[in-house]
């Protein structure tokens, strides 16, 4: 499950679907998840979709959620998406992937995702990523009550 070096293969390859069924344990046994879903199916899983529990966030958030792409090459997704109940969008997404904006490991910041930054995890091991993850939400919803 570890990933490669950042000198790694020029493309993701393709879903690494022991290593999302995994992480779907982990995150149904995450008290900020609600549930889970794979997409397109548990048989042939892509994503992993963890519906985060919106009764921690203020009343304006509608739903939270995130979405996991994990690849057999250490390569990964992982993007957050929360959605007011005005329809508007807050997200960011914390990647490993060949691209041509920044290093193969990067941060696409909130509120839109849009600006990139190189991204620096103590570990890649994907419990490891995911534990990541899920600490910045909870500081998210914090964030959103102060």
């Amino acid at each position: 499950m570890e990933g490669s070096s950042d000198d790694g293969p020029p493309s993701t390859g393709p879903p690494d679907r022991r290593t999302l069924r995994v992480l779907e344990r982990r995150l149904a046994d995450d008290p900020l998840v609600s549930r889970t879903a794979f997409r397109p199916g548990s048989d042939e899983p892509r994503v992993l979709e963890g519906y985060i529990d919106t009764e921690p966030y203020p009343p304006s958030i509608d739903t939270a959620r995130l979405d996991v792409r994990w690849f057999t090459t250490g390569g990964f997704t992982v993007h957050y998406v929360e959605t007011t109940v005005t329809d508007d969008h807050w997200e960011c997404r914390w990647d490993r992937h060949p691209n041509v904006h920044n290093a193969r490991l990067h941060f696409h910041r909130p509120p839109d995702g849009t600006d990139v930054v190189d991204l620096e995890l103590p570990s890649r091991h994907p419990i490891d990523v995911l534990s990541t993850v899920l600490a910045a939400v909870e500081d998210r919803i914090e964030q959103l009550w102060d």
